[in-house]
């Protein structure tokens, strides 16, 4: 199955189709963040790595960082989609990364009233904006503490997408530092010839390509999120210069970090 590699730019977002429905349909891909689907009304066929799955209404499915998940509608349905990147639930990192779910669909937990509370406090407004973040963080947990208490967790077996997912997270824990083809393969014990194949293959992205891809995603982040220099961030994310890292960011994002910042600034500047 191949797979496209997002390069999610939102720490979080949400699309809710209770009022127009729309269709769950999107070919496989995967991503660092975390993807939920509430089913409300409709049914939509799912697909987790190699493993076919039914969203009926009522149930929702999950797609942990990293595992390669598509949807196949044939009809719009109403549900809620929800991206979320694991970064934000700091205490929840070390599960969303080093396990996967037995099965991706939980049976009727949409009807539940308690996650429906948590989803809607979620989302809501907040008075205070210095109190936005903290609270999004606290009812993330408690959702996801909800969640993960009615899913039983396996590791991956020693497959082509166990070591895809090895060099991934692999990757994940170590942007910062030099990575390269011959280091991976020194520190996994994977032949860096197989690892290129797996990102060609399966992720239809090269090897360096990807690199820059997950260390633009983390500087994307500290531009929203600190008052940090460009150059400290493109160090900080693992690149050598900073022409470096304007180039591959202006290839990424189309714009170069300074305007990205001020373009970000300016949204929450709306917001508010």
């Amino acid at each position: 199955m191949l797979a496209f590699y997002e390069n999610r730019k939102n720490d979080f977002s949400v699309r809710d189709c209770r009022v127009i429905p729309k269709r769950l349909n999107c070919s496989a891909h995967l991503h660092y963040h975390i993807e939920l689907v509430f089913m409300l009304e409709g049914t939509t066929p799912a697909f987790a790595d190699t493993e076919q799955c039914l969203i009926e209404a009522g149930d929702a499915f999950i797609a942990f960082p990293n595992q390669i998940h598509r949807y196949e509608s044939a009809a719009p349905e109403r549900h809620v989609l929800l991206i979320i990147n694991p970064n934000l639930m700091p205490d929840l990192v070390s599960i969303f990364t080093n396990a996967v779910p037995r099965k991706n669909v939980i049976k009727g937990i949409a009807n539940d009233p308690e996650i429906i509370h948590l989803y809607e406090m979620l989302i809501s407004e907040v008075a205070d904006e210095r109190y936005a973040k903290t609270m999004q963080q606290g009812y993330l947990l408690a959702l996801f503490s909800r969640l993960l208490s009615k899913i039983e967790l396996t590791e991956t077996s020693s497959s082509e997408s166990h070591s895809l997912k090895s060099v991934i997270s692999y990757c994940m824990q170590n942007y910062q530092n030099e990575l390269s083809l011959s280091i991976l393969e020194r520190e996994l014990h994977i032949s860096k010839y197989y690892i290129s194949h797996l990102f060609s293959d399966k992720l239809l992205i090269g090897f360096n390509e990807y690199i820059n891809s997950l260390r633009i995603s983390y500087a994307c982040h500290y531009l929203r999120h600190s008052s940090r220099p460009v150059t400290e961030i493109a160090s900080l994310v693992g690149f050598n210069t900073a022409r470096t890292f304007n180039r591959a960011f202006v290839k990424q994002t189309g714009t170069t970090p300074s305007e990205y910042r001020r373009a970000a600034k300016t949204i929450k500047e709306e917001k508010t």
